[in-house]
């Protein structure tokens, strides 16, 4: 299980984020304080918006890596 700190900060890329996450075949989490949330759910993620959240991944996808690199990178 592989985790990752990112920031989501725009609605659009909430939507980059979950159709990168749904492409994949294992779970993805979002975790923020104490609240799990499935990473393919849009209104999940875009409720933790503008938080610092960290993503659990129950497997490995070299695309949902650049995702979660590119978030974590420019924050």
């Amino acid at each position: 299980m592989e985790k990752t700190k990112i920031m989501l900060q725009e609605p659009e890329e909430v939507k980059e984020f979950v159709n990168a996450a749904g492409r994949c075949d294992f779970d993805i989490d979002v975790i923020y304080n104490r609240i799990i949330v499935d990473a393919k759910s849009f209104l999940g993620v875009l409720s933790l918006i503008s938080n610092p959240i960290m993503v659990s991944c129950h497997g490995e996808d070299a695309g949902f890596e650049r995702i979660c690199q590119k978030f974590m990178s420019q924050r």
